[in-house]
Formats: structure tokens, C-alpha cells, sequence
């Protein structure tokens, strides 16, 4: 990997993602100074195999152990693959897998060898994005909303607007763009807003033996539950004022909740959940959002999609409406963030992840 040509300060950052989804490693380069996005570079995407999937599965909720270790092999294996079809990068930001998170408790773990990374590919990386967060008091996620930020300045976004990432958990990223930089107080609020793909994702597994519910062709099938939606909105995490924040497993017992459902009333009702725990977060906006900016993979989900426009009122569309990239707005905010902290600004504050002070969390590992 070569060093790019550096513009205005800027320099050319290569992230990657592993999401709580578990489907695959996205990588994608942004062209940044740490404040502003000067442009957006190419993009790639290694998927992991259903046995892949499975090591990774055998792991979760874990914090050492063998299970631990084959993940972290396999995920830093995946990644180095990834990231090797790259050149002309200045530096890489690697999130890593989480396989645990309890910021109230025994902290939080994303494996991926980021050390090793840097050797390999012969570029400094920043990883272990979350811990000096948590270890500050905060909830160490999510993390992606000054990056949110910097996007919302990028699309000339004057008035609030929210971004919704739908992955195998919901977070939410209110955004007032009025402000100069993402630390203002009043700049950001962000929060998980409950559980998303992965109840649905574990359900299909589990009952057809599929990875998804492929563009809602189940969902659709289906009529929502209300008596389980009710009891999953009576759960005492929604009525938490936020920041707050939901390791992949929280809401394992939602499942327990459409046990006796057909399959396609279960899958409606999960769907109809991921959406009401949106509808619940977007009450604690400080302000009405003039749009909502939808992006993960729920954003392919007709069905949750329809659902979000039925309850709200804003406007509800994929981030591709204003040009930006759903499939690797995750890769392309740990390159954002490893440009920050490459030059020692901060990554979280108190209105993203309730730390109590700002801080830029993440270790560099420079090429010996």
C-alpha cells in the first residue's frame, strides 16, 4: 500500500466493518481531515461463509476462551483479506467484531488484531475504538454520529435531521448541523433504539434455514402481534433516557415472545418491534427532524421500511437519497474516526454515548 497525495490537510483513510449483522467485512476509503469529508474513495466487501457465521456465533456474549480466539483468528484472517485489495492509503481504522458489550459491567470486546493488521499491510491502523469510553463512563457506542455529522455538513443539511443505522441492532443519530463541530453541546444525541436485523436474521436461521428476510417476502405474509409488541415495548430499556446501548443479545427473549407464531407472524411481529423501538427513540429528538436517513441492511426491508413511514411524521428514506453510500456509511465512519484520532480529536462526548467528557478512544499501531 502506497501514501496518497494529501489535499488541504487531508489524508486518505481506509475502514472497516464487521457488524453485529455477522454477514461480512465492508471496507471503504474517505479522503478526510478529521473535520470534514473531502470526498469519498472505492469500496470492497469480503462475506463471511455460513461456517464462517457460525464460529463467529459460537463466540458471542463471550469474553475469553477458545471460542474467543477462533473468532478473533477468523475475523482478523477476513480482514487482512479485505483491507489487502486497497493501496494508496494513508492510514486504516478496523472496528473489529464485537462479540461482547456491557458498558455497565464488564466493559465491552471487539476482537480483530489490529497490531497485526499494521505489520501485515504495512499501514499504521487504529483499532479498539470503544474501551477508552466505556472506561470513562460511557456507553461505547454508538460511535459512528460524528461521522453523521460530517455527512450531514457534506450534503449541505442546514435544519435537524436524523440517521437511522439498521444493522442486527437499531441506533439512532439526531444531528442539528447549525452547530460548527459534532462536540457542541446540542450538536448530536445519539442512542441504540432497540434490536433490528438480529432477531429477525437469528429466526429465519433457526426456522428456514435462511440467513434474512430477504426484501420482506416473509414479513409481508404475516399480521404483527400485538400483545408480544406490547410486552417487548413494556421492557424497562425504553423508557431510559438516552445515551444508552444494547450489546446484540439483550432482546434474545423476543424470540420467546413469537415461539407459538407461525413463521410469518413471527417475522412480522419482530419486524413491527424493530420499527415501534425506532418510533419510541425519535420521541427524545430535542427537535422535529426534518427527515429521517435510513441506512444497513433494514434499509432493504420493505416491509420495515413501509412501517417507519406509516408511524412517522418525517420523511423516511435511504441515505442513497442524498448520496451517500447505506452498504458502507459503518467502513467509511471508522476511517472518519481514525483520521481523529490519528490527530487527537475526539470521537464521543456526552450527548453521543453519555462519557463524561470528550474523548477520542481508539489505539494507533504503527508500522515497526
Amino acid at each position: 500500500m502506497g501514501r496518497a497525495n494529501k489535499q488541504s490537510g487531508a489524508i486518505r483513510v481506509l475502514g472497516a466493518m464487521s457488524g453485529t449483522s455477522m454477514d461480512g467485512v465492508d471496507a471503504a476509503v474517505v479522503e478526510t481531515d478529521g473535520h470534514r469529508i473531502i470526498g469519498f474513495g472505492p469500496s470492497g466487501y469480503r462475506p463471511y461463509s455460513d461456517d464462517e457465521r457460525a464460529v463467529l456465533r459460537a463466540a458471542l456474549g463471550q469474553w475469553h476462551g477458545p471460542d474467543v480466539d477462533a473468532a478473533a483468528e477468523l475475523v482478523t484472517v477476513a480482514h487482512a483479506e479485505a483491507l489487502s485489495e486497497f493501496d494508496e492509503v494513508d492510514l486504516i481504522g478496523v472496528h473489529g467484531q464485537t462479540l461482547a458489550h456491557e458498558p455497565r459491567g464488564r466493559g465491552t470486546l471487539q476482537v480483530g488484531d489490529g497490531k497485526g493488521l499494521a505489520q501485515a499491510l504495512g499501514v499504521p491502523v487504529v483499532w479498539d475504538f470503544r474501551s477508552d469510553d466505556v472506561a470513562m463512563g460511557g456507553e461505547g457506542a454508538p460511535l459512528a454520529p460524528f461521522f453523521h455529522f460530517a455527512c450531514a455538513k457534506w450534503i449541505g443539511a442546514t435544519q435537524p435531521l436524523c440517521f437511522l443505522n439498521l444493522g442486527g441492532v437499531g441506533n439512532l443519530t439526531y444531528v442539528d448541523p447549525s452547530f460548527d463541530g459534532p462536540e457542541a453541546p446540542g450538536a448530536l444525541l445519539a442512542f441504540d433504539t432497540g434490536p433490528a436485523n438480529a432477531p429477525i436474521d437469528d429466526l429465519m436461521q433457526a426456522r428456514l434455514g435462511l440467513p434474512m428476510d430477504r426484501d420482506g417476502a416473509v414479513a409481508r405474509g404475516g399480521t404483527v402481534e400485538m400483545g408480544a409488541l406490547e410486552l417487548f415495548l413494556a421492557e424497562p430499556y425504553f423508557s431510559r433516557m438516552p445515551p444508552k446501548s444494547l450489546d446484540r443479545n439483550d432482546f434474545a427473549e423476543m424470540i420467546k415472545l413469537v415461539q407459538e407464531l407461525s413463521d410469518a407472524d413471527a417475522v412480522a411481529t419482530l419486524t413491527g418491534m424493530c420499527a415501534a423501538g425506532v418510533v419510541q427513540g425519535m420521541e427524545y429528538c430535542p427537535k422535529r427532524p426534518t427527515r429521517l436517513l435510513v441506512t444497513g441492511g433494514g434499509r432493504h426491508n420493505p416491509v420495515l421500511m413501509e412501517m417507519l413511514r406509516a408511524a412517522l411524521n418525517c420523511p423516511v428514506e435511504p441515505v442513497e437519497a442524498v448520496g451517500l453510500d447505506g452498504d458502507m456509511l459503518e467502513a467509511q465512519a471508522f476511517a472518519y474516526l481514525a483520521a481523529r484520532v490519528s490527530r487527537r480529536l475526539p470521537t464521543s462526548c456526552p450527548g453521543t454515548t453519555g462519557v463524561k467528557a470528550l474523548v477520542g478512544g481508539g489505539v494507533v499501531s504503527s508500522v515497526a
